[in-house]
C-alpha cells in the first residue's frame, strides 16, 4: 500500500479541510479533518482508564486528560495512517496508546519536577499526592502495553515499547545532567530527543507501519516526528523565559527554580565570563538561588543573545521536519502537517 488516497477521496479531504484559514490554527484544521477518528480515541481513552478496584486512577486520569490538551501526539498518529491510507481500526488503538504514554510522563514529571501547573490547572500532585501520580503513571505506562499488542504488530510494539524505554532514559539522563553546567548541546540535544522527540517520532511513525506504507515514506514520518518533537522542546524551553504564563499553562521562570540547563541556558553558560559563570554554578549547580536571580538570569540571556539563538535552532529543527515530508505524496494532510511544524515555532514569533 502507497501513502496516499484515491482521487475522489482526496476531493473528499480537501472538502473537509477547506475551513476558514485565517480564524483557524493548523491543529485544528486537522481535528476537524479527524474528527470521527479523534471521538473514537477520546471514547477508547475514557473505557481504558477505568479501573474496576481503584477509582483514584479515573480521577486522577481525567484530571489531567479533560484539561484540555491538544492531543497532538495522537492526532500525528492518526494522521500519518491517514495520509497513507490506512482503512483499518488499529489506528485509534495506536493513537490512544500514544495518548496513554504522553499523560503517563506527565504524572511522573510534575511529581519529579514538583510542579504546581500543568494546562492552567493545578498538578495531579498537588491534587493528590505525589504516591498517587506515580502510580497512576504506572497504570498508564501498563494500559498502553496492553493496548500496543492488540494489532498484533511486531513491528508496531516494537517502536512503541522502545520508545517509552528511551523516553524513560531521557528523563533519567535529565536527572544528572539538568544541574550540570559541562552539559553541552549535544548532551541536551540528547535528553530533549529522548523525552519530547521520541515519542512523537514514534507516534508518526507506527502511522506508517499500520498502513504498510514503503519504507522511505515510514522514514520520512520518523524523521518528522523527530525533528517536529525537538523543535517543539525547544521552543517550549524558550517560552519558559520569555512565554505568557495564562498562554502556555506554566509559571514563567520554573525551569530556572527548578536548576535545568536548558538550551538557552546552555548557550549562555559557554559564552559566561568568570563573574557570570559564578552566577550559574550558584543558582543552578548549587541550587542557591535569591530573590532577583531570575531577572539577572533573563538579563544574561538578552546580553548572549542566546534567546534568539534558540529561536533560530526551533526554526531550523521545524524546517528539518517540513523537509523529510517531501518525499510524501502532495496531499491535504501532509500540507497540515506542514503547517503544524511552522505553528510550533510561531509559539515564539
Amino acid at each position: 500500500m502507497t501513502c496516499g488516497f484515491v482521487e475522489d477521496k482526496k476531493r473528499h479531504g480537501r472538502d473537509k479541510m477547506n475551513l476558514d484559514h485565517a480564524s483557524t490554527k493548523p491543529h485544528e484544521r486537522l481535528a476537524a479533518h479527524l474528527e470521527t477518528k479523534l471521538v473514537a480515541v477520546n471514547e477508547m481513552i475514557h473505557s481504558r482508564m477505568m479501573s474496576e478496584h481503584a477509582p483514584r486512577i479515573p480521577q486522577v486520569t481525567a484530571h489531567l486528560i479533560d484539561a484540555g490538551g491538544k492531543r497532538l501526539r495522537p492526532m500525528l498518529t492518526l494522521a500519518a495512517a491517514d495520509l497513507c491510507g490506512y482503512q483499518g481500526q488499529y489506528d485509534v488503538h495506536l493513537a490512544t496508546t500514544v495518548e496513554f504514554i504522553h499523560t503517563a510522563t506527565l504524572l511522573h514529571d510534575d511529581v519529579v519536577d514538583e510542579s504546581a501547573q500543568r494546562r492552567g490547572r493545578p498538578t495531579a500532585n498537588l491534587m493528590w499526592d505525589n504516591k498517587s501520580s506515580v502510580l497512576v503513571g504506572d497504570y498508564l505506562f501498563s494500559r498502553s502495553f496492553q493496548m500496543m499488542v492488540e494489532p498484533g504488530n511486531l513491528r508496531v510494539l516494537s517502536i512503541l515499547s522502545n520508545s517509552s524505554a528511551t523516553i524513560a532514559e531521557g528523563e533519567v539522563l535529565q536527572l544528572t545532567a539538568a544541574t550540570d553546567l559541562a552539559t553541552d548541546e549535544d548532551i541536551y540535544l540528547q535528553v530533549v530527543r529522548g523525552k519530547t522527540a521520541a515519542l512523537f517520532s514514534a507516534a508518526t511513525e507506527v502511522g506508517g507501519v499500520i498502513a504498510e506504507a514503503p519504507e522511505e515514506q515510514v522514514k520520512a514520518l520518523f524523521d518528522y516526528g523527530d525533528a517536529l518533537g525537538i523543535s517543539f522542546q525547544i521552543v517550549d524551553d524558550l517560552l519558559d523565559y520569555q512565554g505568557d504564563s495564562a498562554a502556555t499553562g506554566k509559571n514563567v521562570g520554573d525551569d530556572f527554580r527548578e536548576r535545568k540547563l536548558t538550551l538557552p541556558v546552555i548557550k549562555a553558560v559557554a559564552k559566561a565570563d568568570a563573574e557570570e559563570r559564578a552566577f550559574w554554578v550558584r543558582t543552578i549547580e548549587k541550587g542557591r538561588q535569591e530573590e532577583g536571580d531570575l531577572e539577572h538570569a533573563l538579563s544574561l540571556l538578552n546580553k548572549h543573545n542566546t534567546l534568539e539563538e534558540t529561536r533560530q535552532d526551533a526554526l531550523a529543527w521545524a524546517t528539518k521536519a517540513k523537509d523529510a515530508l517531501q518525499v510524501l505524496p502532495d496531499h491535504p494532510v501532509r500540507q497540515l502537517l506542514i503547517e503544524i511544524a511552522d505553528y510550533v515555532v510561531a509559539r515564539i514569533n
